[in-house]
Parts: C-alpha cells; sequence; structure tokens
C-alpha cells in the first residue's frame, strides 16, 4: 500500500513488472466447441470470476465486445471470441454465461463493460467492482494499473485498450495484454475489500455494486447531434440545420458501415461546412478534409444533406430544451435564493466528502444537488425538512448508506435561519406545489 512521504504526499511502492500470465497466454476459444470447453474448465474453478471485454471504441460504431476474458480459481484464464458466431451469437456463447451466472463477477470499471456482455447473453448475479471500490477507499488513482501497483506491488505494462479489437487475427501481444487485465483481478479485490473492511465501508460498497448491477443506463440523449464538437461556434439556425443534418447523416452511414462516425466525417468538417454552407461541389471540395479522395466521392451526400438544411420546415431551437436547473453560474442573476441554497449545500457535501475520504460525486452525485436547491422550498421543522430531503434523494436512486450520511448535512444546508429568511427574496414556508 502506498505511504505518506514527508510532505505529506502518497508515495508508491516500487514495483516488480507484470509482462505476460504465469500459465502462459491461453489458446483463443473461437469455435462452437472450444466455447464449450472454456465453460467446462470455468466450471471446474471456484470462486468469483474476473471478467474483462475489449472493445473496438474509435474505430466501429457498435459497443459491442469483440473479446472476452474471464479467469477463475483452479481454472486459469479463458479468452473467447464472441464474434462471427452467425445471427446468434447468444446461443454460442450461452455455455459461458451458464456457468458466469453461478459466481460473483469481478471487473474493473464494470459500467463500461456490463453494456456489452449483456448484448452477448452475460449478465452477472452479484458483482465486485474494483474501481469503484477505490473511489470509496478514497484513492486518487483508481486506474487498473495504479490500483494494482498499490495493493498488490505489480506493475502492469501499458498495452493495447485503445487498440481495434474487431481485427482479425487478433496478435499474440494483445492476447497476452488481454489475459494480464484479469490475472490479478481476483487477488486485487480481495486487497481492495480488506481495505474497505478497515475503513468500515463494507456495506456501503455492497450497496453500490448492487445499484450497478441493476442500473439499466442513463435516457439516451435527444438530440445527440448537439454534441457535435465545437457547436458553439454555430450561431445562426440554418447553420444548426445544418450540423443536424450532416451528423444524421453521417451517423446513418456509420451505423450501417459498422465505423466509428469520426472516421466518416470529423466533427470539424461538420461544423465548417455548417458554417460556410457550399452549395456546388466545387466550393464543398475546397474546404478542409473535404478535398481528400473519399470526401470527393461522398460530395453528393453532404451536400444533399446542406440543401435539406437550407429548405428546412423545422428549424432548431438555439438551445436544447431544459429539462432540469440552468448552469449554476446563471443562479445568482435569475433565482439568488437558489443559489445562496447551492452554496450551503456545495460546501457542506465537500466537508462530508472529505471527512469519510469519498470523493464528492460518490456520495451525491452534483446534479441531484442541483436539482433539490433549485425547485426546494424552505419547510418550518428541520425534522420535515430531513423527511422531504430523504424522499427526495430516495426517489433519485440515491443509496441508503449515501441518504444516511447527506441527510443531516442537507438539511443543515436548507433548514432556514429565522435571520437568513428576512433577507433572501422569495422565502416562504412549505414545500413546491403543496
Amino acid at each position: 500500500m502506498a505511504e505518506p512521504d514527508e510532505s505529506g504526499s502518497e508515495v508508491e511502492p516500487e514495483a516488480t513488472p507484470l509482462l505476460a500470465p504465469h500459465d502462459g497466454v491461453p489458446d483463443l476459444a473461437v469455435s462452437p466447441r472450444e466455447i464449450k470447453d472454456a465453460a467446462e474448465l470455468l466450471a471446474s474453478g471456484d470462486g468469483p470470476f474476473a471478467v474483462d471485454a475489449e472493445r473496438a471504441s474509435g474505430f466501429r460504431y457498435s459497443n459491442r465486445a469483440y473479446l472476452i476474458q474471464i479467469r477463475r480459481a483452479g481454472a486459469g484464464t479463458v479468452l473467447i471470441d464472441p464474434v462471427n458466431h452467425g445471427e446468434d451469437p447468444v446461443a454460442t456463447l450461452a455455455p459461458v454465461a451458464e456457468v458466469l451466472a453461478t459466481d460473483e463477477w469481478v471487473l474493473h470499471a464494470a459500467d463500461q463493460d456490463l453494456p456489452c456482455l449483456a448484448e452477448i447473453g452475460m449478465r452477472p448475479t452479484k458483482l465486485y467492482d474494483t474501481e469503484l471500490a477505490g473511489r470509496l477507499a478514497g484513492y486518487d488513482k483508481v486506474n487498473l494499473a495504479a490500483m494494482v501497483q498499490r495493493l498488490l506491488g505489480l506493475q502492469l505494462m501499458k498495452g493495447h485498450g485503445a487498440a481495434d479489437w474487431s481485427q482479425r487475427p487478433l496478435p499474440h501481444e494483445w492476447l497476452n495484454y488481454a489475459a494480464l487485465d484479469v490475472e490479478v483481478l481476483l487477488d486485487l479485490r480481495d486487497a481492495v475489500a480488506s481495505v474497505l473492511e478497515e475503513q468500515h465501508k463494507s456495506d456501503w460498497a455492497a450497496e453500490e455494486f448492487e445499484h450497478l448491477r441493476m442500473f439499466e443506463g442513463a435516457p439516451t440523449r435527444r438530440d445527440r447531434w448537439r454534441r457535435t464538437s465545437g457547436i458553439h461556434k454555430v450561431r445562426d439556425a440554418r447553420a444548426l440545420a445544418a450540423v443536424r443534418e450532416l451528423w444524421l447523416t453521417r451517423d446513418h452511414i456509420a451505423q450501417r458501415r459498422d465505423i466509428a462516425p469520426g472516421r466518416i466525417l470529423p466533427d470539424s468538417a461538420i461544423i465548417n461546412a455548417a458554417t460556410v454552407d457550399p452549395d456546388t461541389v466545387e466550393k464543398l471540395t475546397a474546404l478542409p478534409i473535404f478535398g481528400g479522395s473519399r470526401q470527393r466521392r461522398m460530395a453528393h451526400v453532404w451536400l444533399e444533406a446542406l440543401a435539406r438544411a437550407r429548405t428546412t420546415d423545422d428549424p432548431p431551437a438555439s438551445a436544447e430544451p431544459s429539462t432540469g436547473p440552468p448552469p449554476a453560474s446563471r443562479w445568482a442573476r435569475r433565482k439568488p435564493e437558489a443559489a445562496v441554497r447551492l452554496e450551503a449545500a456545495r460546501s457542506r457535501i465537500a466537508d462530508l466528502a472529505q471527512r469519510v475520504s469519498v470523493p464528492m460525486e460518490n456520495v451525491v452525485t452534483p446534479e441531484i444537488v442541483r436539482r433539490l436547491c433549485w425547485d426546494w422550498q424552505p419547510l418550518s421543522t428541520a425534522e420535515e425538512t430531513e423527511a422531504v430531503i430523504d424522499k427526495f434523494l430516495r426517489e433519485a436512486g440515491v443509496r441508503p448508506w449515501q441518504r444516511q450520511l447527506a441527510d443531516p448535512v442537507l438539511t443543515e444546508a436548507l433548514f432556514p435561519d429565522p435571520t437568513a429568511a428576512e433577507t433572501i427574496p422569495g422565502s416562504r414556508v412549505g414545500p413546491e406545489g403543496s
């Protein structure tokens, strides 16, 4: 474990490089027979499963898994190819999914891998996330390499995490890297679990892991095109319509070809074309990016998108309709009493987070605190205030351990001081809507 130096800063221990799996790199299970054999091998072991998946983010449109790594005590590591199994990969991979359902999964940053594993029929019945455990333990660095070095004294080599895992065949050195990702994950789980037990946070972690296991994912943003990098430079409705049409056209092509959208057309090119609004092939191909041979072949596609933007009967609004409070930077002008509440709540949550050595966002997410403070109306007693706060947090999905910590400090922030009530505009008694 890292020890503080004389200045109080943490110093990582000397680490032993981990260059190859102890038992060597296992063969990749590709065929249904090989996958069934891998399932039987895993079934012969005991205890939790270390699980990881490799995707091809930045290369493919989909978020699918292109490699699955699993390790279990008494069984070792298996590497499974989850692609090219016809129209029903779930059936081919079912033997592995059935074995995985018999015990706990251990993942690092589980929220990244659970969706792509669920797509192929693999869902945990119990979960342990070592990254989330590291956050609850108060560690500043929670990436896998940092935690392995801190808790196990081993050094994971930088590898191929950002590689195009959709390519075949997969190079041996990539498989070596992938196998190492689960090589010590079970040991890491035990080590960080011991730390949480010493800090009396094991119950907190159990609640977080179960919430993560059951989480269905945030709703998809309606106007995803508004996330185009550089869109803040676009001012008028016509140009915004052009961004929308170019983005939607690119997204359709990317999805059909299963290629990352940025590899079809960069965001910078969309913003440039939307701003300049070329109406001929010559004008379009004079712009950066569009002069390349691939974009020249697709010039008519982009020009048609720009033409649709000029004639649309449904130009986009300058900003996406808000479904929550405005940015906190505008509160002091628009709703000063809410700004006072938010500052008090943030300050107390920050103090609480420091006391328990847990990041603020893991105590209560900033968005929930903002929503609470924006719509809050003062109540007549501290008891009623705390009860209403607890109900709000519970309905927002805040876990019991978080509410137990946050309810009292948020009550301190939001229960009205009689002297302050005289000076804060709009102060009144009673919950909104009562």
